[in-house]
């Protein structure tokens, strides 16, 4: 999953949250139902965060296909993953702009719900990207479990993230400057805390 979210667009009023969990029917290797998480003790988690897209009705609306859900533990979703997603945030309006890519580690599921068999990962990453003025990068891997730790405990290197997932999150880089930039953990780039955005608190996961 990778989107932009930028200063403006958090700056919009917040639309009520949605709440309209439905099957993705884009997805044409099967999608997941609400159905699968009933009594598997696992919150349907977002990937990209509602509270990102509540700047339009429909776009919020969108962030509730199942394609965006993956099986997340209650105090995960709701606690370390959520207090990622609000330094997100502040992030995006701190510096205007970033590029946000989340998603599942898919590698060594062994755990699965429900009668479609939705894959339970067993960890979940995160990149923010600012191209500007300087550019800077941050990464993220948590485990799916409840935490208390600080969120810079978290933070790894692109390429060991790359590894992990298979995935190449800087491709528009030369070679040489992709393993710099890859190589690096970059977390004292970034200014940590600082002042939230208000939402409606029906909006804020």
């Amino acid at each position: 999953m990778c989107y932009t979210l930028s200063k403006e667009i958090l700056s919009f009023p917040s639309v009520k949250r949605s709440n309209d969990f439905r099957i993705d029917h884009l997805v044409k290797t099967g999608s997941a139902i609400s159905r699968d998480y009933k009594g598997s003790g696992f919150d349907r988690g977002h990937l990209a965060p509602a509270a990102d897209m509540s700047y339009d009705e429909s776009v919020m609306s969108e962030s509730f296909y199942m394609s965006n859900m993956s099986p997340q533990h209650p105090g995960f979703n709701r606690g370390i993953w959520k207090k990622l997603e609000e330094q997100v945030r502040i992030w995006a309006v701190q510096e205007d702009e970033i590029i946000v890519i989340t998603g599942p580690v898919l590698s060594g599921i062994t755990s699965y719900i429900g009668s479609n068999k939705v894959g339970v990962p067993e960890y979940f990453y995160k990149v923010i990207i600012d191209k500007e003025p300087e550019f800077k990068v941050i990464a993220f891997i948590l485990k799916n479990e409840p935490s208390k730790l600080s969120l810079s405990n978290f933070t790894v290197s692109v390429d060991s993230l790359e590894r992990l997932t298979g995935l190449d999150f800087l491709p528009d880089y030369k070679p040489r400057e992709q393993n710099i930039l890859e190589a690096l953990i970059l977390a004292e780039k970034w200014s940590w805390g600082g002042p939230r955005r208000q939402v409606r608190s029906s909006c804020l996961h």
